[in-house]
């Protein structure tokens, strides 16, 4: 979905002072924009961006929960749905025309009122997310409906004026704060001006048919945007007035709310003049806030080399990747929808393993009801995550990859997004993880005769590798057995079982290395 768009753009203008002014081509000839950038280091250069260093804060935290929650949560229909109810046919048309009437009179503007969020308890949430183990928090800014979940001077629609009546974002980021959790906001605006192009339209068949629908009414343009020009129909516009419009209201966010982290939903925003100026500003103003230190990430859908943390929706790596990165998941749709049922607590677990072992870190979207709470088996969800990550916490957080991520026959065949539903682990599969002197072995799940074999800790031909000195099982207070053979480290667990999710193991060495001895998958 999200192509590389930095091959396709040429860098315009000059850095003057701390703005960028640039020449964007696109409807109606040139367009000239203003870019501008809190002073600092960064410029909106590709070139200008290799001095960004992922903070440790973010490789240490691993795990994050997200609120991907809005007004497209009431009608319970999930992800998508102020598009698709503009779709004639679509479940979500015949729902919204059901319920609400037909999208001439009764469009996404009516459904916005609704969103109440009136059982909304951030501070209790927060502290929940927090012990079942999240580092930090990522709210929703605005996504592809165009509505902000800010205070925005910019632009009317938004959860101050309309539905909630209250700053979620802010929020949100004190609920952060006060339990000294870093604090993100995803923004999904960049794709809206065309994603909503077809609130534009109308029916092309039945009663209603060639009544245009709200989208069309001038009236609205300021929610559903102006038309777009023929032809413009890429995730990201071309049109040099919505590129500014992006700019200035995402710097808005930036400027007023300071995040510790910012996400886009695409690749770089508009190419390099517009994005690489947003995430130059972005980078420039936290260092401002942090007294000289670089502490944000900035995350997006596109290969980086380490300017920014590469985001993978639904998605991962197959391997072990030089620079941090993220896959963005959910345990359900995107937005409340009564007709899925939840990922269970093993998925969580094991894609949470997996991705620290491969230098990633887990963003999870905990979805909330339309109201702001969860539903009960959501809450008992992250109780036993809480549970799970008082005991194994240990091998997650803080730790790095070993040389090696794991072993075993499941695996991420390549690269990509949509692929995290797609590997079912057991407890053949291992993973590894380190921390100092320190190497974790986590089985994904208990092993079978209350045994675990890890072959890449054989004895090797180096009589000086994988000399191992102690095994200690995490959640396990007595002391175990092993033995090490050309075969790899066996060792006995005990009766009962600490955990039917993982089986984790700290283990201390002298020189590890993988053993060569068998190939591992």
């Amino acid at each position: 979905m999200f192509k590389n768009s930095l091959a396709k753009w040429g860098l315009f203008g000059a850095i003057v002072a701390t703005s960028l002014v640039a020449k964007a081509a696109g409807p109606g000839g040139n367009a000239e924009l203003s870019l501008p950038i809190a002073a600092g280091k960064f410029a909106g250069t590709w070139e200008s961006l290799t001095n960004y260093a992922c903070p440790e804060w973010f490789r240490d935290a691993k795990f994050g929960i997200w609120a991907h929650w809005g007004p497209q949560a009431v009608p319970m229909e999930g992800d998508w749905y102020a598009r698709q109810m503009y779709q004639q046919g679509s479940p979500d048309y015949n729902d919204h025309l059901a319920r609400y009437g037909h999208p001439s009179t009764n469009g996404w503007k009516d459904i916005i009122p609704l969103w109440k969020a009136e059982k909304w308890d951030p501070e209790r949430l927060m502290e929940l997310y927090k012990r079942a183990g999240a580092r930090y928090f990522v709210s929703m800014g605005t996504h592809h409906d165009d509505f902000f979940l800010w205070n925005s001077p910019l632009h009317q629609w938004n959860a101050v004026n309309y539905g909630p009546r209250r700053d979620v974002v802010g929020e949100w980021q004190k609920a952060a704060r006060k339990n000294g959790l870093p604090f993100g906001v995803s923004e999904h605006l960049g794709a809206s001006f065309t994603w909503f192009q077809d609130a534009h339209g109308a029916d092309k068949s039945g009663p209603f048919a060639g009544v245009p629908y709200d989208g069309a009414n001038s009236n609205n343009w300021d929610l559903y945007h102006f038309p777009a020009e023929p032809g413009d129909t890429g995730w990201y516009s071309n049109n040099p007035r919505w590129q500014q419009q992006w700019y200035d209201e995402i710097k808005e966010l930036v400027d007023n709310y300071h995040p510790d982290l910012l996400y886009s939903d695409g690749g770089v925003a508009f190419g390099n003049v517009v994005g690489l100026s947003q995430i130059a500003n972005f980078y420039n103003d936290n260092i401002q806030q942090h007294h000289g230190k670089l502490t944000a990430v900035y995350n997006c859908k596109q290969p980086s080399a380490g300017r920014w943390v590469q985001d993978y929706e639904r998605g991962g790596g197959s391997g072990i990747d030089p620079y941090p990165w993220q896959n963005d998941t959910s345990i359900g749709d995107w937005f409340y929808n009564r007709h899925w049922k939840y990922q269970p607590l093993s998925w969580t677990v094991h894609m949470l393993v997996d991705i620290t072992s491969k230098n990633g870190n887990l963003l999870l979207n905990v979805v909330l009801r339309p109201d702001g709470t969860l539903d009960p088996e959501v809450e008992a969800m992250l109780h036993d995550l809480a549970d799970w990550t008082a005991v194994n916490g240990e091998a997650i957080y803080g730790t790095r990859p070993w040389l090696i991520y794991g072993e075993g026959s499941a695996k991420v065949e390549k690269s990509g997004s949509f692929n995290d539903t797609k590997v079912a682990y057991s407890a053949k599969d291992i993973r590894f993880t380190t921390k100092g002197k320190t190497l974790y072995a986590i089985a994904l799940g208990w092993p079978g005769e209350n045994q675990l074999t890890i072959r890449a800790l054989a004895k090797t031909d180096d009589p000086g590798a994988n000399h191992i000195e102690r095994v200690e099982l995490l959640g396990y207070k007595g002391r175990l057995s092993f033995t090490q053979t050309t075969d790899g480290l066996v060792v006995k667990l005990p009766d009962k079982k600490v955990s039917d999710l993982t089986c984790a193991l700290k283990i201390t060495a002298r020189h590890l290395k993988p053993a060569a001895a068998r190939p591992l998958n």
